[in-house]
């Protein structure tokens, strides 16, 4: 076990018994750190059940195609902890030592109290951002919004509300116009908030929150809108259109990702140069978000698999996600059919079934595996049995491996070569990378 894991087990230890959703902890240990949230850069703060990491990412790769730095704060990780921190001077994650440093700050300023691990390294990241200069910050809400530990900061530059849906029905309860309220709740008064698309019960919470805090918004589908045409990306708002290059990141989802995110700079005046828009081409050529509809090309597991094998890796793992993935991958179909094999795993407070039923007719068999990194894994078996019960061909396997060696036999009976989708979990992608040798940089 290395230092970084070391200091995070110690992390770990402060995590009460029971969680009670407040900011009551987060803004003692904060005061006692000096309050740095009080000393970042301006914040696009990030919320929704789907898509904010790619949100962001696009955020992040717009402000640095016109030259600004760019603080990042994401959870969770794929590999390593580093991951959730991506500091803007260096356009890379945060190094050890200085990652060190900053948790035994935490430590000794919490002083031993309660507190959950997710706002004892939200309070390391605000330390981290404090003391390092940036142009702006990207901030990732972890769980909800009202009372999430990202939402100690007063005045963000932009709220951001990506898709809502079901998830973390533990913590937010499984009505839609209440885990809409708890995303709804890092609208600030007099900050303008882009909304993505929602259905009419969630628009109508968010919209009367804005309007409650007379917070200016906008929402895709009316002030702004993104669609694909000819090829191309085409933006258009209030100030007028934009003919821009497709973003990199696979799926149609992320068209309205990227219009997310362009209507989050507009909102900021931070497209208003012909400097600043003719960067936007550039910047959604490059956008990287591991993990989401991440194709490999290369590596340790691909060289397991047969030859022009087609292998995508995808951390979504809720029924909304699973709607986006599988139409993307039934687009791919459509184009070039390949027998489609899932090789899943999934978290013991998630809804597979849900999540399986996008895949009826698309996918020719399911794999499960365990999550091994994580105590909180359904069991391969409990799994598949879900997945069946959705109509789907399933299997259990122990490993991940075994998972691997079970879509080479099946694939000896087919005549083109196989279409593979690691998903499920987050959990499950960093594992796949972390094995193929290919972890994010």
């Amino acid at each position: 076990m290395n230092k970084i894991d070391i200091a995070l087990n110690r992390l770990m230890k402060l995590h009460p018994d029971e969680i009670d959703l407040s900011l009551d902890r987060m803004h003692r240990v904060l005061k006692a750190l000096g309050n740095p949230e009080k000393r970042i850069p301006p914040t696009f703060h990030v919320a929704g059940t789907n898509g904010k990491g790619s949100t962001g990412a696009s955020i992040r790769a717009l402000l640095e195609a016109q030259g600004k730095t760019v603080h990042v704060y994401s959870s969770p990780h794929l590999v390593r902890f580093n991951e959730r921190v991506r500091l803007g001077a260096t356009g890379r994650f945060v190094e050890d030592q200085p990652l060190l440093e900053a948790i035994k700050r935490v430590e000794k300023a919490n002083d031993g109290h309660e507190l959950t691990f997710f706002e004892a390294t939200t309070a390391v990241a605000f330390c981290l951002f404090a003391d390092n200069p940036a142009d702006y910050l990207v901030l990732e809400v972890g769980l909800g919004g009202v009372l999430d530990a990202t939402n100690v900061i007063e005045k963000p530059l932009v709220s951001i509300i990506t898709p809502v849906s079901k998830d973390h029905e533990n913590f937010l309860g499984d009505s839609l116009e209440g885990i809409a309220m708890e995303k709804a709740g890092i609208i600030k008064p007099g900050c303008p908030v882009v909304v993505g698309p929602q259905a009419d019960t969630i628009r109508d919470v968010i919209e009367n929150k804005a309007g409650r805090v007379r917070a200016p918004i906008w929402f895709q589908g009316q002030e702004f809108s993104a669609w694909e045409e000819g090829g191309r990306l085409v933006y258009q708002d209030e100030f007028g259109l934009m003919d821009l290059s497709p973003p990199k990141l696979a799926g149609f989802h992320q068209l309205s990702n990227s219009g997310l995110a362009l209507a989050a700079l507009r909102a900021a005046g931070l497209l208003e140069s012909e400097e600043a828009r003719a960067a936007c081409d550039k910047a959604l050529r490059s956008i990287n978000w591991p993990a989401r509809m991440q194709p490999l090309y290369e590596g340790k597991l691909f060289e397991r698999l047969p030859e022009n094998t087609e292998i995508w890796v995808d951390g979504g793992h809720n029924p909304g996600a699973a709607k986006v993935i599988s139409a993307f991958l039934a687009d791919l179909t459509d184009k070039a059919s390949r027998p489609t094999f899932l090789v899943m795993g999934m978290m013991n407070t998630k809804d597979p079934e849900g999540f399986f039923q996008q895949f009826e007719g698309l996918a020719k068999h399911v794999m499960c595996v365990p999550l091994t990194t994580t105590a909180a894994g359904r069991f391969p078996e409990e799994l598949a049995e879900i997945a069946q019960a959705a109509g789907l061909s399933a299997s259990s396997h122990e490993t991940l491996e075994d998972a691997i060696s079970e879509v080479v036999g099946r694939s000896l009976d087919e005549e083109e070569a196989p279409r593979i989708l690691f998903g499920g979990s987050l959990y499950l992608a960093g594992e796949v990378l972390d094995k193929n040798g290919t972890p994010p940089e």
